[in-house]
């Protein structure tokens, strides 16, 4: 079985019996040993020896007093955050059981960077013994920005992180033909290179095609099934569309920011100017397999899923919105 996402570090992680990701103290040491928190040569003595201690000791209590002795702020800055992300994982028994309870904490104080990564290593344990590529690379959406890449008719989305850092307006190899190869260079993903994936698939190198009717659309659905199976334990399964025309919109779930503002424009029987419609992505819909799990007022109701990008062509996912927006009763899958 191939191996994936091996940066995520679940392979530090153990397993409860219904699956979940456990914390250790190798996952922890690997967060205190990330450069952000190396006390530099000029560190103070306070850092210094927390950093040490931690190391030695990940799960050791820390005082607010301890930090607030670090002399500097940027630091003391960092130490807060990554010791709040700590304190949340050994709270709770799984790593699924942390993040659902930040969710439906409302808090919003952890950083988008903890966030993505606890999305990333969570979703690379739904996903294990997962055997397509495609779905793979689709599910980097969830904790990776996208940019969207203009070539022709084909809706190509790359990296944010690769793509900004290599040229704003990256080159694909598919136009290299053109002779418009002084850019750089991004593969897409297709059946003829989706072997390389496996080994590729920490550099998040590989572009996604996700037009309407492609391998693209079919293998998010997918990813999105794994993703609300393995943290609600609900069946659903999801189906691309092409367009929400004729469609009763009893439930909607905006997959990013921009796709929650227009889906309610759309329930409020606003009309949508060009502008706005030409931001969507994706659509899809989602049936409960089973409808008894749905709110009374739904039931047997599909619930339509919006996936938009920002003014800048950009997709910020939100795959939370999967989890708290979906009209299910609520369970405790992970507590």
């Amino acid at each position: 079985m191939n191996d994936f996402w091996i940066a995520c570090g679940h392979h530090l992680l153990d397993r409860d019996e219904g699956g979940g990701l456990c914390v250790t103290d190798e996952f922890l040491k690997a967060y205190f040993a990330r450069p952000e928190l190396m006390p530099p040569d000029d560190a103070c003595p306070v850092e210094r020896r927390l950093h040490r201690e931690l190391l030695a000791d990940p799960r050791q209590g820390v005082g607010a007093d301890e930090i607030a002795g670090i002399s500097d702020a940027d630091a003391r800055e960092n130490w807060r955050f990554v010791l709040a992300f700590r304190d949340l994982l050994l709270r709770h028994p799984t790593l699924e059981a942390a993040y659902l309870a930040s969710l439906r904490s409302g808090a919003n104080d952890l950083p988008p960077l903890f966030v993505n990564q606890l999305v990333h290593v969570i979703l690379r344990n739904a996903l294990d013994g997962c055997d397509d590529p495609f779905v793979l690379r689709a599910a980097e959406l969830f904790f990776r920005v996208q940019r969207i890449l203009p070539h022709e008719q084909a809706l190509l989305l790359g990296d944010e992180e690769i793509v900004g850092g290599r040229s704003p307006t990256p080159v694909l190899s598919l136009m290299s033909m053109l002779g418009a190869t002084n850019e750089a260079m991004l593969d897409i993903l297709s059946e003829e290179n989706v072997e390389a994936y496996w080994q590729r698939s920490d550099q998040f190198d590989m572009a996604l095609d996700l037009t309407a009717g492609g391998r693209g659309p079919t293998a998010l659905a997918q990813a999105m099934m794994r993703w609300v199976s393995h943290l609600l334990g609900i069946e659903v399964t999801i189906e691309p569309l092409r367009a929400l025309q004729d469609a009763k919109l009893t439930w909607y779930v905006g997959l990013d920011t921009e796709a929650t503002r227009l889906g309610d424009r759309l329930w409020q029987g606003e009309d949508v100017d060009e502008r706005d419609a030409d931001r969507v992505l994706a659509l899809f819909r989602l049936i409960c397999a089973d409808s008894s799990r749905a709110h009374d007022d739904v039931r047997d109701e599909p619930v339509y899923l919006i996936l938009s990008m920002t003014a800048d062509q950009k997709l910020r996912m939100k795959p939370q919105n999967l989890l708290t927006g979906l009209p299910v009763k609520r369970l405790e899958m992970f507590t």
